[in-house]
């Protein structure tokens, strides 16, 4: 048997309809911003496997310094021990992190980190002697599978069968020009009624709502508005995090920071699954007591290996490279070029570009997961690029160390799409 039918025998693949989707392309290679599969062909990874690859795939730098690290300790229980990568790893963290960030909680992967920020909060008021015990989120917001960062998406695709579990939560529309003075108005009627522990938002993209952007600045008023009624507020920077927006986090676009900050997918430039949950010293404080059950009682295995610790210190030494902050601006000048290209085609909806994001809505119906975005992913497949279309939105969030060559042949077969759909 080949790859694929081994695979079909006992495989379950996330986010797929396997009686309308049994076949998978196996790959058997990555290097750079290449995927190879088992037949030879390759393709050039547009989405950095959903934003986690930014340095490219088996970047040596990142390779070289876990292999060594594999030599000396692999795990260690992070409940009463410590390890060398984890300190460093933490000491790094604060000087990029915004400055009010003070510590981090280790977890496994995004949806994790949403549900220790969420964990958090609650139990803040609680050891307060508060009864806070709802939090407010974005419509279309996504933060993730589990049943916390569930709760707080508002992706009805995703959550549908599981709605009648999910935890209490308020919703307010993401705010635009047209509706900004309902959108303050709602926001001030729920933080009135002093019930809210919490604010969770993506900060200037919603990822999974097919790549939508907003304002720092109609975001910076809520969390003025947060702040003043003593409700904590969450950027999940899960997808933004680490430069995707131009700056080391979205959150460095708005002047009032976060109280916590969620942290995954590019934290270990691919290699390892790892998570964080910063918080400043103030919320830690709430749980440093003589009382142990104001601590918090939240565990997981593999937190803080010293693998994964070992690939995000090498991946923050190269975000902070001239040659990656270099290459930033320019994959951001070569999308808005292609931007101002491509806007005016009567295929085209509408355009965005953050940093190295960029979207482009197709003027056409389209379900999110319906037969002609099959169509238009395999169309990519087949043309070299691996790009996945989020409903009628196609979008690149390209590695940091992609060349002017290989942007343009992404570009080519966004624009090559255009003439076929």
């Amino acid at each position: 048997m080949n790859l694929k039918e081994r695979d079909r025998k006992h495989l379950w693949h996330p986010l797929t309809q396997h009686k309308s989707h049994p076949d998978h392309l196996p790959i058997v290679k990555a290097e750079g911003v290449w995927l190879f599969d088992d037949e030879g062909n390759q393709y050039i990874d547009g989405i950095s496997s959903w934003y986690t690859c930014m340095y490219g795939h088996c970047n040596p730098k990142i390779i070289n310094a876990v292999t060594e690290q594999l030599q000396a300790l692999d795990q260690v229980v992070f409940s009463g021990f410590t390890h060398e990568p984890a300190v460093e790893l933490s000491e790094k963290l604060m000087k990029i992190l915004p400055s009010n960030m003070d510590k981090i909680f280790f977890s496994d992967n995004g949806s994790t980190s949403v549900d220790v920020a969420i964990k958090m909060a609650l139990q803040y008021y609680f050891n307060k002697g508060e009864k806070r015990n709802k939090v407010i989120a974005l419509e279309n917001a996504f933060h993730g599978d589990t049943f916390g960062a569930m709760s707080v998406s508002g992706l009805s695709v995703y959550n549908g069968p599981f709605e009648d579990f999910l935890l209490g939560i308020d919703r307010i529309d993401v705010p635009d020009t047209g509706n900004w003075e309902e959108v303050q108005k709602n926001f001030r009627e729920l933080l009135d009624k002093n019930e809210v522990a919490a604010f969770i938002y993506e900060p200037l993209v919603q990822g999974a709502a097919s790549m939508h952007m907003y304002a720092a600045e109609h975001l910076e008023v809520l969390i003025t508005m947060a702040r003043e009624a003593n409700v904590l507020t969450i950027a999940d920077e899960v997808m933004t995090g680490f430069g995707k927006t131009g700056k080391n986090f979205a959150s460095d676009y708005i002047d009032i920071k976060p109280d916590i900050i969620c942290l995954s997918k590019s934290l270990t430039a691919g290699v390892a699954p790892m998570a964080l949950t910063c918080c400043s010293l103030e919320v830690y404080h709430a749980f440093y007591d003589d009382d142990m059950s104001k601590g918090f009682f939240h565990g997981h295995t593999y937190s803080a290996n010293p693998l994964a610790c070992t690939a995000a210190i090498a991946g923050i030494d190269l975000l902070n490279s001239k040659q990656i902050q270099d290459s930033i601006e320019r994959i951001n000048r070569r999308h808005l070029n292609f931007e101002r290209h491509i806007a005016s085609h009567p295929k085209v909806k509408s355009t965005r570009v953050k940093g190295v994001i960029l979207a482009v809505d197709l003027n056409v119906e389209m379900d999110r997961y319906g037969k002609l975005r099959d169509q238009l992913y395999a169309f990519f497949k087949e043309q070299g690029v691996i790009l996945r279309p989020l409903g009628n939105t196609v979008y690149t969030l390209p590695p940091y160390i992609i060349s002017d060559k290989e942007l343009d042949q992404i570009y080519k077969v966004i624009e090559k799409c255009l003439e076929i759909i």
